[in-house]
């Protein structure tokens, strides 16, 4: 009879998490740390990391003040975290840090998508590279957390879907150059879950179109302002919780074989699986209800 291999302890184990200022990242580094992680939590301003450790149940939480689109913030973070840990180096990264641009592509300014891709992928790529030397030393892993929609892309994400899209691509890339080196890469890919990214997404896509030229927003406005109702019922309705997130990244942190993708909700999952099985055509009827009011 096959046993499978027992989870890795994570006592004494290091890990580095961006974005964890609220939402998923904030659950997911108290979740870690609970567990027995000891965890470097990136934040971008000062009273977040205080509110953050303040929540926390032990010391094993730390702070620490990372912009993934500052090159120097990022290489102060690499230099903090490596003088705390030594010569034991980091276990494992947790590509976590983004944004969410909701808009029709049409309305997008150019600034706002190199935003968006400046955040999801380009920061997380200069994360992984600042921290890759301490990775190597332990052997350890990177989980970078993308989403449903870097399965399929479903109309007004676009720019969103760019990001996630690239970020699997990135993923992918990874794994094969590390493998030699040991260090693992995995994807966290989770569905609708309701946390305070929904108002943010709302007002950013209401000041995109209200700055757009109005023959042009005017086209959309109608089935957008449907789709932002939708999509918040949806994170509203949802059963998949940010614990349920957590979990996942401890697994993928702590699986003696991890697997290259974690999907956390069937919404998920029906993502990745329909955008295998179904063909382009298929895809787009069953998506043309979010812009029938077009």
């Amino acid at each position: 009879m096959n046993r499978q291999p027992r989870p890795l302890p994570p006592a004494g184990r290091a890990v580095v998490i961006t974005g964890a200022s609220s939402g998923l990242g904030k659950e997911c580094a108290l979740q870690l740390e609970q567990r027995g992680f000891r965890v470097f939590a990136g934040v971008r301003k000062v009273e977040d990391g205080e509110r953050l450790r303040a929540e926390a149940s032990s010391a094993r939480l730390r702070p620490v003040l990372m912009d993934v689109t500052d090159e120097e913030s990022i290489r102060a973070a690499a230099a903090e975290v490596a003088e705390s840990v030594g010569d034991q180096g980091v276990w494992a990264l947790v590509n976590n840090a983004g944004t969410c641009v909701s808009a029709p592509l049409e309305c997008v300014p150019p600034e706002r998508l190199r935003q968006q891709l400046d955040t999801n992928v380009v920061g997380a790529v200069a994360v992984t590279q600042a921290f890759l030397p301490q990775l190597r030393r332990s052997r350890g892993r990177i989980v970078n957390i993308s989403s449903g929609l870097g399965s399929v892309a479903i109309p007004y994400l676009g720019a969103y879907a760019a990001g996630q899209f690239a970020k699997e691509g990135m993923s992918d890339a990874l794994r094969r150059e590390l493998r030699p080196f040991g260090v693992s890469v995995s994807v966290v890919k989770p569905g609708a879950i309701a946390t305070p990214i929904w108002d943010k997404v709302r007002e950013a896509g209401e000041e995109i179109l209200h700055k757009a030229p109005e023959d042009i927003a005017g086209r959309y406005r109608a089935s957008f302002e449907q789709f932002l109702r939708m999509n918040e019922q949806r994170a509203q309705s949802s059963n998949t919780r940010p614990e349920d997130f957590a979990r996942t990244v401890f697994r993928a942190l702590t699986a003696a074989r991890p697997r290259t993708r974690y999907c956390v909700g069937t919404d998920a999952w029906a993502a990745a699986t329909l955008s295998r099985l179904l063909p382009d055509a298929v895809l787009d009827r069953g998506l043309s209800a979010v812009t029938k009011g077009l």
